[in-house]
């Protein structure tokens, strides 16, 4: 299954890079696709489970989505991940 979905505080290469390379270590989830412009985080998925547990990792690196709340904690979050996404961390 493929699943796009639409996060908060996407801003740069930088994010991107972050969110496309952890993604990518998540077991059953290939094909990711950051688009910084449109804010939007596209995968391939095998089991229903997987989209929940990439929506949470999501958050957990300061990138919820549209309907989740977006905090100081979660801006904070996405601050150092694209910081380390600039850094090829």
């Amino acid at each position: 299954m493929k699943t796009t979905l639409q996060v908060q505080n996407l801003k740069c290469g930088g994010c991107a890079r972050t969110i496309s390379n952890k993604l990518s270590e998540m077991n059953g989830i290939q094909d990711v696709i950051v688009e910084k412009d449109s804010s939007s985080v596209s995968f391939v998925h095998q089991g229903a489970d997987d989209a929940s547990l990439v929506k949470e990792a999501l958050r957990q690196l300061g990138y919820p989505t549209i309907d989740e709340d977006n905090g100081l904690v979660q801006k904070a979050k996405s601050f150092v991940s694209c910081a380390n996404g600039k850094l090829g961390l």
